[in-house]
């Protein structure tokens, strides 16, 4: 059994019989099917059992349960025809020709249980068919639930997060628009609780590549080491955007630019935002792309750029610090996607990295860079900051010394959250600039208030 974007396929290794689409509909439905093991001892897959399958929608981004079975007439046919084949390659050419009529499944999913939600993989009691599962949209935790009928009946078993009730929350909403250069792209609106669209709210837009799929996903309340906290912006009247982002190879930058600013735009036009007061935060790559959207637009009222990288040149001379690789393959190969070497294409190098347009940048800048930091050397941040600095730019960067590429201590986290609330307040809902914003706080002043 091998996958496709969304269907399992039937492929007889030795050749005799065409391949066939077990699940049939799952491009025509856009629903990509996975096969689920629900015996961890298993060795092999069992083509005369049912078969449990999971489903998600590529539309309405919600999961389901499926089974499928009649595999055993299909089983039977590559066994017999692998067998004839062994010694007689006129057989099998005779095999080939006839593996239309031997080719073919007489099974379809049968939707189990489906639905505007996530669920997580379910777990088999050992001697029956009795599933314990999870879940979980935005709004509901993932709680654990029973079932002993095929998921007829569901039966909940926990009740984890009542306190949840106690809380403004939020709600999410899925929009579409097109990228500058045509792409169909999706993203997720998330909206306070008592969200009124007569209002006009400042957003804050946070992005990695992808997250459309997580429509449902629950998020809970915490001190992140690295991207702002969903709930305490929606509680505190924000609305937030996560745009999904397609790349094309040796334009990083530009392709984020192509898919996140439309999206704002579509946003905007809904008519609830107000188009004075978005900041954009991301971190690592996120981190990278916000620098470089910095270089491009004059939109964002302020942006935190965490652990970025700004200089493709001297960051492609360095090393991973945790691994020792160097990161010349990230840069011609993988995430970065430039596709060439700075000897073969220095202008691509050039063009993707945010320091060489940095003087173009008119938005409030802060950086987190960690001195400890091995995925994304330390020195970017630095390059970052002295940039702006000598270009008389409003930036500040926080340091969370003996800290890797993100806060690992829960005191360095929720600092990092506080200064990062109040830099976005400051600029998005016009609060006073805290003192470490205004004149600073020394390092000295600082140990004696905080006692680190």
């Amino acid at each position: 059994l091998i996958y496709d974007r969304y269907d399992i396929w039937v492929v007889d290794p030795f050749g005799n019989n065409q391949p066939v689409n077990l699940t049939v509909t799952g491009r025509q439905n856009k629903i990509t099917y996975r096969y689920i093991q629900t015996d961890p001892l298993e060795e092999f897959i069992d083509f005369s059992s049912t078969l449990l399958l999971s489903g998600f929608d590529n539309t309405t981004k919600g999961y389901g349960y499926y089974s499928i079975n009649g595999l055993n007439n299909y089983s039977n046919s590559l066994v017999s025809n692998s067998e004839k084949s062994v010694n007689s390659s006129k057989s099998l050419v005779n095999s080939s020709e006839k593996s239309a009529s031997n080719s073919s499944i007489d099974a379809s999913p049968e939707v189990l249980y489906r639905g505007d939600f996530m669920l997580n993989t379910p777990i088999k009691a050992k001697e029956s068919d009795a599933y314990i599962f999870t879940r979980e949209t935005f709004e509901e935790f993932p709680d654990i639930l029973f079932t002993n009928n095929n998921f007829k009946k569901i039966t909940p078993i926990t009740k984890a997060n009542a306190q949840q009730n106690n809380f403004i929350w939020g709600t999410t909403r899925l929009i579409k628009w097109t990228s500058h250069d045509g792409v169909e792209l999706e993203g997720v609106l998330y909206l306070p609780e008592n969200f009124d669209p007569s209002l006009k709210y400042p957003m804050m837009v946070n992005f990695y590549d992808r997250n459309s799929h997580n429509l449902f996903s629950h998020r809970v309340p915490e001190a992140h080491r690295s991207t702002i906290d969903y709930h305490t912006y929606n509680s505190s009247g924000y609305v937030i955007f996560n745009p999904d982002v397609v790349y094309k190879d040796g334009y990083p930058g530009e392709s984020a630019f192509n898919a996140v600013m439309p999206g704002i735009t579509k946003v905007i036009e809904m008519g609830f935002v107000n188009p004075k007061k978005i900041g954009a935060q991301g971190h690592s790559w996120g981190g990278y792309q916000v620098a470089y959207l910095a270089t491009r637009t004059n939109l964002f009222a302020a942006i935190e750029s965490g652990a970025p990288v700004v200089n493709m040149f001297s960051a492609y001379g360095g090393i991973r610090w945790g691994s020792g690789l160097n990161r010349s393959f990230q840069y011609e190969h993988q995430q970065s996607r430039i596709g060439a070497t700075p000897w073969e294409s220095p202008l691509r190098y050039i063009e993707n990295s945010p320091l060489f347009t940095m003087d173009k940048v008119t938005t409030p800048i802060l950086i987190m860079h960690n001195d400890k930091d091995g995925h994304v050397p330390w020195y970017q941040g630095i390059e970052y900051f002295i940039a702006l600095k000598r270009l008389r730019k409003p930036v500040w960067m926080l340091n969370y010394s003996g800290e890797v590429h993100w806060p690992q201590k829960l005191k360095n986290k929720a600092d990092f959250q506080i200064r990062m609330k109040q830099f976005f307040d400051h600029y998005l809902k016009d609060t006073p600039a805290p003192k470490w914003m205004d004149s600073g706080i020394s390092a000295i002043e600082l140990e004696a208030q905080t006692g680190y």
